[in-house]
């Protein structure tokens, strides 16, 4: 399967009905195994990205440039779309543009943008901060723009539930969506309230 029909495969379970659940995969052999036992889509998380390739909790320390190399293994070993958590796209607008299109060249089907304020500043405290809403709508504009031509899907991640309210997440999710990312990725659900109140405001 090359890498457009990966990335039809997604787009495909994205407008699907089904709720499908995300094989976790690190290196060419888990995502191979992942497909095996009948994963439809893998994910490569960047927790699980940084112990792989450094050794070391995401405090993100592990470079764009690594993220698209351990892409390119998992991608070229496997038949399974693979969604890549690019976190902040490494920086500002131009970065984000940057890091999508060097994903999409390493063969995923996917990737996630979020609105969270990375890295941390020096000092600061141990809860993460959001980016203005209008950062936010700027990195995923940007990474909608440089993903066009390749065809890989563009995740827009808020973890505004868990940093400030759902009221929040969903202004965020609305801004994200009228700016054309292919999917909405909110962590830190609670309760099945919360996803109601949240699918019943967006696409």
């Amino acid at each position: 399967m090359n890498v457009q029909e990966k990335r039809r495969k997604l787009a495909a379970l994205l407008e699907g009905e089904r709720c499908v659940t995300a094989g976790s995969v690190f290196d060419p052999l888990s995502a191979r195994i992942a497909d095996d036992v009948g994963f439809e889509v893998g994910v490569l998380g960047g927790s699980v990205a940084s112990f792989v390739v450094l050794g070391a909790p995401d405090l993100i320390l592990l470079t764009a440039t690594e993220l698209a190399e351990q892409t390119r293994r998992i991608c070229r070993a496997s038949k399974l779309p693979v969604l890549i958590d690019a976190d902040h796209g490494y920086g500002n607008a131009l970065n984000v543009m940057r890091t999508v299109e060097e994903l999409a060249s390493a063969g995923a089907a996917g990737c996630s943008i979020e609105d969270t304020a990375l890295p941390r500043a020096f000092g600061s405290a141990t809860e993460p901060t959001l980016t203005s809403v209008e950062e936010g709508v700027g990195r995923m504009r940007a990474a909608v723009a440089a993903g066009r031509d390749s065809g890989i899907a563009v995740f827009g991640r808020t973890s505004a539930v868990a940093v400030t309210n759902v009221d929040d997440a969903i202004l965020r999710l609305q801004a994200y969506e009228k700016v054309g990312v292919s999917a909405l990725f909110v962590p830190y659900l609670k309760t099945r309230a919360q996803l109601d109140q949240i699918a019943a405001a967006v696409r």
